[in-house]
């Protein structure tokens, strides 16, 4: 009896943590995907009629489907590297023995515990083009006013410097951790052989934390694929459809037009683009081992 029990616990302890993914991701996805294939008509979600591909023959000649799709690519080409340079300095900065250290690893933390939305009305507040604290600063060392938000060309990478800010603090403290698991002694041979620190980093560091750098590199591309909350505090996808993103696609119109069907349609795409882009990355990642 003790072993058949011994035999199960870990099922048991697994249950919990199955059950939530079975739930909250599985199912939605499962339902986003029936969902796609269907329209609900205006008299509410009584009505669902079976549509087949109709709702993805529609997004291939919308073009605000392609304009968002664009702006998605665009947007996660960029600010995944930029987020994923930016942990890495910081880690490599703070990865150091020293009481002093970990004041600075608490002040790189910190934009972490600050939520989305907070910090994104706090960055609309600085980066307003009339008021903001922004524009003062700039004014104080000669630089004209910038728009900002406001403008086609710079809504997309204010929004990217912003969530930067927020997200480069924490993905730091998976890569610190991985630093903090290469031995002491690998350095010290390096150091004795005489390698410089770029040669140090390419040889030794940046091998040695490459299991730690495909997690980060696959959860942060999920993680930006599916923002929108910036988007959607700050510019509306706009201007000019500049920040309009697919999942704020999606967002206006499953609850501004009304359309689930193709809403779900779009966020099928977006998980397309999401296992495309993983699967790329772990062959990417894994070929250089």
């Amino acid at each position: 009896m003790s072993r058949k029990l011994e035999a199960f616990s870990p099922y048991f302890f697994l249950a919990p943590a199955l059950a939530g993914l079975l739930v909250f991701r599985l199912f939605p996805i499962a339902n986003a995907l029936v969902s796609s294939f269907q329209t609900t008509g205006f008299s509410g979600i009584g009505n669902v009629r079976w549509v087949g591909l109709e709702n993805y023959k529609f997004l291939v000649q919308d073009p605000t489907f392609w304009q968002s799709f664009k702006a998605t690519l665009l947007f996660t080409l960029v600010i995944n590297p930029v987020q994923i340079c930016a942990a890495l300095i910081l880690a490599l900065l703070v990865n150091r023995d020293g009481k002093a250290i970990n004041v600075f690893r608490t002040i790189f933390f910190m934009p972490v515990t600050v939520s989305t939305t907070v910090a994104s009305v706090l960055w609309g507040l600085m980066l307003n083009p009339n008021s903001g604290l922004i524009n003062s600063m700039l004014a104080m060392v000669g630089i004209s006013p910038q728009p900002f938000l406001t403008s086609s060309r710079q809504a997309m990478w204010s929004i990217v410097a912003l969530t930067t800010w927020r997200a480069a603090g924490y993905w730091m403290i998976f890569i610190l951790a991985g630093l903090q698991q290469v031995p002491t002694s690998v350095y010290e041979a390096s150091t004795i052989d005489g390698a410089n620190g770029l040669q140090t980093f390419r040889y030794i560091t940046f091998p040695l934390l490459k299991r730690t750098l495909t997690f980060v590199v696959v959860a942060d591309t999920s993680a930006n694929f599916l923002l929108f909350v910036p988007m959607y505090l700050l510019t509306k996808g706009g201007p000019a459809m500049s920040t309009n993103v697919l999942m704020y696609e999606a967002f206006r119109n499953a609850f501004i037009y009304g359309d689930r069907g193709k809403a779900c349609a779009i966020v099928v795409v977006i998980l397309l683009l999401v296992l495309l882009t993983v699967g790329l990355e772990f062959r990417l990642l894994r070929s250089e081992q």
